[in-house]
Protein backbone atom coordinates (compact mmCIF):
# COMPACT_ATOMS: atom_id res chain seq x y z
CA UNK A 1 0.00 0.00 0.00
CA UNK A 2 1.37 3.42 -0.97
CA UNK A 3 1.44 6.38 1.41
CA UNK A 4 -1.41 8.01 -0.55
CA UNK A 5 -3.52 4.85 -0.37
CA UNK A 6 -2.83 4.59 3.34
CA UNK A 7 -3.88 8.22 3.80
CA UNK A 8 -7.13 7.78 1.89
CA UNK A 9 -7.99 4.63 3.83
CA UNK A 10 -7.33 6.35 7.16
CA UNK A 11 -9.16 9.60 6.39
CA UNK A 12 -12.20 8.19 4.61
CA UNK A 13 -14.14 7.26 7.80
CA UNK A 14 -13.77 10.85 9.02
CA UNK A 15 -14.91 12.33 5.72
CA UNK A 16 -17.81 9.88 5.52
CA UNK A 17 -18.96 10.78 9.05
CA UNK A 18 -19.13 14.47 8.12
CA UNK A 19 -21.12 14.04 4.90
CA UNK A 20 -24.91 14.14 4.63
CA UNK A 21 -26.45 10.65 4.28
CA UNK A 22 -26.77 9.15 0.78
CA UNK A 23 -28.13 9.49 -1.76
CA UNK A 24 -26.71 12.84 -2.69
CA UNK A 25 -24.47 14.57 -5.21
CA UNK A 26 -20.90 15.02 -3.94
CA UNK A 27 -17.99 16.63 -5.78
CA UNK A 28 -14.40 16.06 -4.68
CA UNK A 29 -12.13 19.01 -5.41
CA UNK A 30 -8.60 17.78 -6.14
CA UNK A 31 -9.17 14.03 -6.21
CA UNK A 32 -5.68 13.35 -7.56
CA UNK A 33 -4.40 10.52 -9.73
CA UNK A 34 -5.94 7.81 -7.55
CA UNK A 35 -9.41 9.31 -7.70
CA UNK A 36 -9.46 10.32 -4.05
CA UNK A 37 -12.63 9.31 -2.22
CA UNK A 38 -14.76 8.98 -5.36
CA UNK A 39 -14.69 5.13 -5.39
CA UNK A 40 -15.78 5.01 -1.75
CA UNK A 41 -18.44 7.65 -2.32
CA UNK A 42 -19.89 5.65 -5.20
CA UNK A 43 -19.78 2.43 -3.18
CA UNK A 44 -21.67 4.15 -0.38
CA UNK A 45 -24.54 5.25 -2.58
CA UNK A 46 -23.54 8.78 -3.55
CA UNK A 47 -23.53 10.29 -7.02
CA UNK A 48 -19.89 11.39 -6.96
CA UNK A 49 -17.65 13.36 -9.30
CA UNK A 50 -13.92 13.95 -8.85
CA UNK A 51 -12.36 17.11 -10.29
CA UNK A 52 -8.63 17.40 -10.91
CA UNK A 53 -6.43 18.03 -13.97
CA UNK A 54 -4.69 14.71 -13.17
CA UNK A 55 -7.87 12.78 -12.29
CA UNK A 56 -8.22 9.23 -13.65
CA UNK A 57 -10.06 8.57 -16.88
CA UNK A 58 -13.75 7.76 -16.54
CA UNK A 59 -17.24 9.17 -16.47
CA UNK A 60 -17.01 10.04 -12.76
CA UNK A 61 -14.03 12.36 -13.24
CA UNK A 62 -13.44 15.78 -14.76
CA UNK A 63 -9.84 16.38 -15.83
CA UNK A 64 -9.85 20.14 -15.35
CA UNK A 65 -9.22 22.79 -12.70
CA UNK A 66 -12.13 23.15 -10.29
CA UNK A 67 -12.59 26.79 -11.23
CA UNK A 68 -13.32 25.80 -14.86
CA UNK A 69 -15.27 22.59 -14.27
CA UNK A 70 -18.88 22.19 -15.33
CA UNK A 71 -20.28 20.99 -12.03
CA UNK A 72 -23.57 19.18 -11.43
CA UNK A 73 -26.34 21.48 -10.22
CA UNK A 74 -27.36 21.81 -6.57
CA UNK A 75 -24.59 19.84 -4.89
CA UNK A 76 -25.25 18.23 -1.52
CA UNK A 77 -21.59 18.36 -0.59
CA UNK A 78 -18.08 19.26 -1.69
CA UNK A 79 -15.00 17.49 -0.34
CA UNK A 80 -11.57 19.15 -0.51
CA UNK A 81 -8.81 17.02 0.99
CA UNK A 82 -5.35 18.67 1.14
CA UNK A 83 -6.14 20.56 -2.06
CA UNK A 84 -7.10 24.12 -1.11
CA UNK A 85 -3.58 25.14 -0.11
CA UNK A 86 -2.52 24.50 -3.73
CA UNK A 87 -5.20 26.46 -5.61
CA UNK A 88 -4.35 29.74 -7.33
CA UNK A 89 -7.02 31.90 -5.65
CA UNK A 90 -8.61 30.43 -2.49
CA UNK A 91 -11.30 33.10 -2.35
CA UNK A 92 -12.40 32.35 -5.91
CA UNK A 93 -12.51 28.61 -5.22
CA UNK A 94 -14.47 29.03 -1.98
CA UNK A 95 -16.96 31.26 -3.81
CA UNK A 96 -17.34 28.60 -6.53
CA UNK A 97 -17.99 25.94 -3.88
CA UNK A 98 -20.66 28.10 -2.27
CA UNK A 99 -22.28 28.83 -5.62
CA UNK A 100 -22.44 25.12 -6.46
CA UNK A 101 -23.98 23.93 -3.19
CA UNK A 102 -27.69 23.64 -2.58
CA UNK A 103 -29.01 25.53 0.48
CA UNK A 104 -27.89 23.62 3.55
CA UNK A 105 -25.15 21.84 1.56
CA UNK A 106 -21.88 20.97 3.27
CA UNK A 107 -18.24 21.58 2.46
CA UNK A 108 -15.86 19.07 4.06
CA UNK A 109 -12.25 20.24 4.14
CA UNK A 110 -9.19 18.35 5.34
CA UNK A 111 -6.16 20.63 5.30
CA UNK A 112 -2.49 20.80 6.22
CA UNK A 113 -1.36 23.52 8.61
CA UNK A 114 2.09 23.59 7.03
CA UNK A 115 3.22 26.60 9.05
CA UNK A 116 3.37 24.30 12.08
CA UNK A 117 6.06 22.13 10.51
CA UNK A 118 8.86 23.50 12.67
CA UNK A 119 12.31 21.93 13.07
CA UNK A 120 11.27 19.73 15.99
CA UNK A 121 8.35 18.33 14.01
CA UNK A 122 10.50 17.85 10.91
CA UNK A 123 13.09 15.92 12.90
CA UNK A 124 10.34 13.81 14.51
CA UNK A 125 9.15 12.88 11.03
CA UNK A 126 12.61 12.32 9.57
CA UNK A 127 13.51 9.91 12.38
CA UNK A 128 10.53 7.76 11.35
CA UNK A 129 11.07 7.64 7.60
CA UNK A 130 11.34 4.28 5.89
CA UNK A 131 15.00 3.85 5.01
CA UNK A 132 14.11 1.58 2.10
CA UNK A 133 11.89 4.21 0.43
CA UNK A 134 13.53 7.45 -0.61
CA UNK A 135 11.02 9.16 -2.87
CA UNK A 136 8.48 10.64 -0.46
CA UNK A 137 8.04 14.39 -0.02
CA UNK A 138 9.49 14.11 3.49
CA UNK A 139 12.59 12.33 2.17
CA UNK A 140 12.89 15.14 -0.34
CA UNK A 141 12.74 17.83 2.34
CA UNK A 142 15.19 16.03 4.60
CA UNK A 143 17.75 15.78 1.80
CA UNK A 144 17.23 19.26 0.36
CA UNK A 145 17.43 20.85 3.81
CA UNK A 146 20.73 19.11 4.53
CA UNK A 147 22.07 20.27 1.18
CA UNK A 148 20.92 23.87 1.71
CA UNK A 149 22.87 24.51 4.91
CA UNK A 150 20.06 26.85 6.00
CA UNK A 151 18.13 26.86 9.27
CA UNK A 152 15.01 24.72 8.88
CA UNK A 153 12.56 27.62 9.18
CA UNK A 154 14.30 29.61 6.43
CA UNK A 155 14.56 26.59 4.15
CA UNK A 156 10.98 25.44 4.58
CA UNK A 157 9.31 28.83 4.38
CA UNK A 158 11.31 29.59 1.24
CA UNK A 159 10.08 26.34 -0.29
CA UNK A 160 6.45 27.08 0.67
CA UNK A 161 6.60 30.59 -0.75
CA UNK A 162 8.22 29.36 -3.95
CA UNK A 163 5.36 26.88 -4.44
CA UNK A 164 2.69 29.38 -3.49
CA UNK A 165 1.24 27.41 -0.59
CA UNK A 166 -1.60 29.19 1.19
CA UNK A 167 -1.49 29.22 5.02
CA UNK A 168 -4.28 27.35 6.78
CA UNK A 169 -5.29 30.54 8.58
CA UNK A 170 -5.99 32.22 5.23
CA UNK A 171 -8.02 29.23 4.04
CA UNK A 172 -10.09 29.18 7.23
CA UNK A 173 -10.86 32.90 6.87
CA UNK A 174 -12.14 32.35 3.35
CA UNK A 175 -14.30 29.42 4.43
CA UNK A 176 -15.74 31.31 7.39
CA UNK A 177 -16.61 34.16 5.02
CA UNK A 178 -19.08 31.95 3.11
CA UNK A 179 -20.09 29.13 5.45
CA UNK A 180 -21.47 28.49 8.91
CA UNK A 181 -18.92 26.42 10.84
CA UNK A 182 -20.17 22.99 11.87
CA UNK A 183 -16.88 21.26 12.76
CA UNK A 184 -13.36 22.51 13.42
CA UNK A 185 -11.01 19.80 14.62
CA UNK A 186 -7.28 19.13 14.57
CA UNK A 187 -5.54 15.79 14.25
CA UNK A 188 -2.58 13.75 12.91
CA UNK A 189 -1.28 14.44 9.42
CA UNK A 190 2.15 12.88 8.77
CA UNK A 191 1.62 9.23 9.80
CA UNK A 192 0.85 7.86 6.35
CA UNK A 193 4.35 8.83 5.13
CA UNK A 194 6.16 7.30 8.12
CA UNK A 195 7.41 3.78 8.75
CA UNK A 196 5.71 1.78 11.50
CA UNK A 197 3.86 4.90 12.66
CA UNK A 198 0.09 4.82 13.01
CA UNK A 199 -2.40 7.63 13.28
CA UNK A 200 -2.66 6.69 16.97
CA UNK A 201 1.13 6.99 17.36
CA UNK A 202 1.12 10.50 15.93
CA UNK A 203 -1.86 11.45 18.07
CA UNK A 204 0.08 10.34 21.15
CA UNK A 205 2.99 12.58 20.12
CA UNK A 206 0.57 15.48 19.69
CA UNK A 207 -1.07 14.92 23.06
CA UNK A 208 2.32 14.71 24.78
CA UNK A 209 3.36 18.04 23.27
CA UNK A 210 6.15 16.67 21.07
CA UNK A 211 4.60 17.98 17.84
CA UNK A 212 1.60 20.14 16.93
CA UNK A 213 -1.52 18.77 15.27
CA UNK A 214 -1.01 19.55 11.59
CA UNK A 215 -4.32 18.35 10.17
CA UNK A 216 -7.38 20.59 10.19
CA UNK A 217 -10.83 19.11 9.64
CA UNK A 218 -13.38 21.79 8.80
CA UNK A 219 -17.04 21.33 7.95
CA UNK A 220 -19.15 24.30 6.88
CA UNK A 221 -22.80 24.60 5.96
CA UNK A 222 -24.22 26.92 3.33
CA UNK A 223 -27.02 29.00 4.83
Amino acid sequence: MTAQERWLEAIWPTVRAYLPPPPGVIVELGCGRLGGFVPELLANGYDAVGVDPVAPDGDQYLQVEFERAELPAQLDGVVACTSLHHVAEPGEVVDRIAQGLAPGGLVVVVEWDWEGLDEATARWCFERLDASATSSWLHHHRDRWEESGEPWEAYFRGWAEHHGLHPATQLMRQLERRFEQVVLHRGPYYFSELAETSETDELAAIESGLIPAARIDYVGRLG
